[in-house]
């Protein structure tokens, strides 16, 4: 009998051919040598407080484990309306809150709510490949806007945005700090941008995992939850996997419509059917006690941050900017045109893992992104021996 192929199988078109990630590609090729520093993915070497396991463990313990509600247990979603009150300054009806598998589960369910086979997604790019992959997989169009490097950093044409929306635009898609470039959005731009989804019957997307990892003297990065109402086609994304390291965890949210509360219940319930108690509950802990956390992580990444951006500078061919948040650098390297060759060679000459900008969109060949939240004695490490090969 003869080998079948993935195409014999009759799987659905957009499930057969989804991009594998550029980043993984990097990360299998460099995997597991030994003294490798990766770099590659967008995650810290720092844990969640100790509290946070403690106060899972403890759940466990007093049998803490059993289905629950598919929203949310009351005192989490509670915990998040009062933390996004408290950030924001805006009320929170918890009608409109929904606790998700993590913040990419929490993307895909918008996807199916939103996208039929046709419909476009506008995101702006340089971003996450995961995104553009979702739209795809529900059969959407995704539309890519790139974002310019110049002498202030990252900045997006906003006229050039609105102009990419077309009749069959369902949804405009902003990461805000972005993974990879740490642009971050003004609030006067979400203004703007609101008001066109409004007159445009345009849903927004905003995804705002690492809205507390800004460099400056605020608290947050602008939210679309500051320039909209209630009603507004505005889903806003979070996470617990960025702000208070759980990445491992699975946790995060969705802010959406108070009329949609049924639909995503349901969305949940055809999903994962909710996520552990423990878990949830360890959540609370996160928030409730994280401020300090959080405060000491920034000043380690903003130390990691101009640490990189002063090594990158030594060389000529590099071009970068301090990124405003997130914990990324995401340079371009002149007359490099192969990002992901390139990722490779650096595995090879250096043993520093970083992911290819072609991971990111168009706009983000000949670019490499480098995750500095790890220690500073690590980054100091990796920097001298990534810019021999860069230079």
């Amino acid at each position: 009998m003869p080998s079948l192929t993935v195409a014999d199988y009759g799987l659905r078109p957009s499930a057969q051919t989804l991009p594998a990630s550029a980043i993984v590609q990097v990360a299998d090729y460099g995997r597991g040598r030994p003294g490798m520093i990766p770099m590659w993915f967008g995650e810290g070497d720092i844990p969640a407080p100790a509290a946070v396991g403690d106060a899972a463990y403890k759940a466990i313990q007093d049998g803490r484990v059993f289905y629950t509600l598919q929203r949310g247990v009351l005192n989490l979603r509670e915990t998040i309306a009062a933390y996004l009150e408290r950030v924001h300054g805006r009320p929170m009806d918890l009608e409109r809150i929904t606790v998700t598998h993590s913040g990419m589960t929490a993307i895909m369910m918008i996807m199916q709510a939103l996208v039929d086979p046709g419909d476009e997604v506008v995101i702006v790019s340089p971003v996450w490949p995961n995104v553009v992959s979702a739209a795809y997989l529900m059969g959407g169009v995704p539309r890519q806007v790139s974002m310019t490097l110049g002498e202030e950093g990252w900045t997006l044409d906003l006229e050039t945005l609105f102009a990419a929306c077309g009749p069959r635009t369902k949804a405009i898609f902003i990461n805000s700090p972005s993974n990879p470039t740490g642009w971050t959005m003004s609030r006067e731009e979400m203004a703007r941008v609101m008001a066109f989804a409004r007159e445009r019957g345009i849903w927004v997307i905003s995804d705002e995992v690492y809205s507390r990892l800004v460099y400056d003297d605020r608290v947050a990065a602008p939210s679309f939850l500051e320039v909209s109402e209630p009603e507004d086609r505005l889903f806003v994304v979070n996470s617990f996997s960025k702000s208070w390291a759980m990445t491992g965890w699975r946790m995060g949210w969705i802010i959406a419509p108070p009329a949609l509360g049924k639909v995503m219940a349901n969305l949940v319930q055809f999903s994962t059917s909710g996520i552990p108690e423990f878990i949830q509950i360890a959540g609370v802990t996160a928030i409730e006690g994280g401020e300090p956390f959080i405060a000491r992580m920034r000043e380690q990444y903003r130390a990691a941050r101009d640490l990189v951006c002063e090594a990158l500078a030594t060389s000529p061919r590099v071009r970068v900017r301090p990124a405003p948040g997130a914990f990324y650098a995401f340079f371009q390297v002149e007359g490099e045109t192969d990002s992901l060759a390139l990722a490779k060679r650096i595995v090879d000459e250096a043993n520093i893992g970083l992911a290819p900008g072609v991971a990111f969109g168009p706009g983000g060949e000949g670019a490499l992104r480098l995750c500095f939240a790890s220690r500073l004695d690590k980054v100091e490490e990796a920097m001298g021996r990534l810019m021999p090969v860069l230079r």
